[in-house]
Formats: structure tokens, sequence, C-alpha cells
């Protein structure tokens, strides 16, 4: 991995903090494109972590991602719908930990939902901590079976860290896709249990600072002869915001460039988590057709046609390098994540 960084001069650090205003103006503006179905913010606390996600018709994803994250001590759920027709939008409603908008509007015009969740970050967020997450991610982190993220975070907090990352690790499963069964009240592990160790590639990005992880199994099978164009694996999801904090890219990278340090990557020192990619599930195939048609998941999407119909050929992407998914030690022994010196009990 090349992770040097040349730190920015005088002139390219005024260009930051602009590009970080005008990314926080823009998400102030877009708080119009915003209709609230379920607005129930006045039962957040002042010491409660938050959760933030954009999402269309993730109805088989919703059960198990909400009995994950409230396990793990998420206090409240802001999430803006994109237009569901699969009956998301009424089980979110049901919810009463959940405070629920929608649009219409572009999703790859806001920034594939960066705008929206900024704004809601911006105005619910200031002084907490957030996570940001996909309703396909589901963070583990070193003891996440036994210690709540309001451990975790006040460990954080402890160390003088303001973010915590993770690595994006994509999980599939043994067989062609799209010919498993999957029943929405049970873990998505249990169906997709298999994943790539490596290899895994990283380096930093000027002027931000920011990590860029590639590698594993959807370059392996889908950008093997592109591999520059493979999917970025490095997030930073947890993090104690502040309205002067922007995220720049999904949440793979940051400003104040600070934040980008919190996470050194595979193989590094830094306290880092994984998100479990459960993209695999067996609508992948049908959500694939639409979504090629759909065109709002990258800057450029006629360069994606290709990837799409890759995962739509219902391929296996099971090899025998392939490795069963256990726990976190395991996850942590091959170098994908690292506890950082996070205790297992309090008073260590």
């Amino acid at each position: 991995m090349s992770l040097q960084d040349q730190p920015p001069g005088l002139v390219q650090r005024y260009k930051l903090r602009l590009k970080r205003r005008r990314l926080l103006w823009r998400s102030f503006r877009s708080r119009h494109q915003l209709t609230a179905l379920s607005d129930r913010t006045r039962r957040i606390g002042s010491g409660d972590i938050l959760a933030f996600t954009t999402l269309r018709n993730e109805i088989t994803r919703l059960p198990w991602f909400f009995h994950h994250y409230r396990a793990m001590g998420i206090n409240h759920f802001l999430m803006v719908d994109n237009g569901s027709d699969d009956g998301s939008v009424p089980y979110l409603l049901d919810q009463p930990d959940v405070s629920l908008w929608q649009t219409g509007a572009s999703y790859r015009a806001s920034r594939f939902g960066l705008d929206w969740l900024t704004w809601l970050q911006m105005r619910y967020g200031h002084g907490r901590w957030t996570l940001m997450v996909d309703a396909d991610e589901l963070l583990i982190y070193a003891h996440h079976e036994t210690r709540s993220l309001h451990d975790l975070t006040a460990w954080l907090d402890a160390q003088g860290c303001e973010a915590f990352g993770a690595l994006m690790l994509d999980l599939y499963p043994k067989g062609r896709l799209g010919t498993q069964r999957y029943d929405p009240e049970t873990d998505p592990r249990d169906t997709l249990n298999w994943f790539d160790p490596g290899a895994y590639r990283a380096r930093r990005q000027h002027p931000l600072g920011n990590l860029w992880v590639q590698g594993g199994v959807r370059e392996r099978v889908f950008f093997a002869d592109r591999p520059e164009k493979s999917p970025t694996l490095n997030k930073i999801p947890l993090v104690r915001w502040s309205r002067r904090k922007a995220y720049v890219n999904a949440c793979h990278s940051a400003l104040p460039r600070a934040l980008n340090f919190a996470y050194d990557g595979p193989g590094g020192h830094t306290p880092s988590g994984i998100l479990l990619h459960t993209k695999f599930l067996p609508e992948v195939v049908e959500k694939s057709r639409i979504e090629k048609h759909r065109r709002q998941h990258f800057h450029d999407p006629d360069q994606f046609g290709a990837y799409y119909d890759g995962i739509i050929s219902r391929p296996n992407l099971w090899t025998p390098g392939s490795e069963k998914l256990r726990n976190w030690q395991q996850l942590q022994d091959l170098g994908l994540m690292n506890a950082g010196g996070f205790p297992a009990t309090t008073g260590k």
C-alpha cells in the first residue's frame, strides 16, 4: 500500500475550505426537495447515536437492518426514501425510532443522496455521533457482540478520535447469483457467507488526503480488465458530527481533511471496523436490470453497463480462494480491520 500524503499548501487549504462551504450550502438548499412523512426527531436525546440512510426499495433488507443496528445501540434512524414502491414506506412509518422523509428528486444529482443526508446531519446530528450507512451495509467492529456503539464512541472520545473508518467487504454466496433463498427476517450472513480475503490495495489521494482502497471480489469478477474503475471500498461511516463537517464523496472522504486520516486501510494501525456489504442477495439480479435502466448510481453510467450485465448473467463469485466468514477476530487476523486497543470490557 502507498499511503504517503503531501500536505496541501496555503492556497490549496483555502480552496478546500471553500469546497467544504459549497458542499454545506448545496446540502442546505436540498432541504426543499424533502417532504417529511414521519418526523419523530423530538424524541432524540442529547447522548443519542443517530443513523442516516437513503434508500429505494429495500423492504427485504430492512427487518435485519433494524435488528442489527438496534442491538448495536443506534437510538434513532433518519431516513430518506427516494421513490420506493415495494412496501418500504409503510414499513418505515411503523417504526417508532424512525424519522422519514421522501423525495422524487434525482439521486444522482443529489450527489447520490449525500446532499439530503448532509442536511439532516447539519440539522439533527450536530454534537452527536452519527453513522451513515446504506441499507445493504452492516457495520461490525471488535467486540461488537458484547460492546455497543455507545461503548465504542465513548472510547473513541477518550482517545481524542472524531471518526472511525471501515473497509466495505463484499459478501457473496457459493453458487450462481440469484439462485439462493432468503428470508428477510434472518441474518443475510446465513445466505452470504463468503468473501475475498485479498488482494486489497490503498493509496492516499491529494489534496484531501483521503484513502482509496480497491480490490476484492467485484474487481476480480467484473473489473479484471480495468481495475482502476473498480468500486471504492473505504468509508468513514461513524463521525462525531458538527455543522462544519461535510462528506465529499459518499462517506469515502470528508472535510476537514483531518477526518480522512482516521482510517489507514487494510493492514493499518488506526482503530477500524468492517462494513459487511450484502449487495449479492438473490434480488441483486433483478435490481441490476432496474438500475441499469435508471442510470442513477454512477457519475458516468455508460461505463458501467458491462458491470450490470455481468451481474445479470448470474455468475458464481465463489472460488477455492474464497474465505468463509466466521467472526470479527478472523477479519482482524487477516488484517482487514483493527481493534486498535478497544477493550473487550470497560475498565481495562
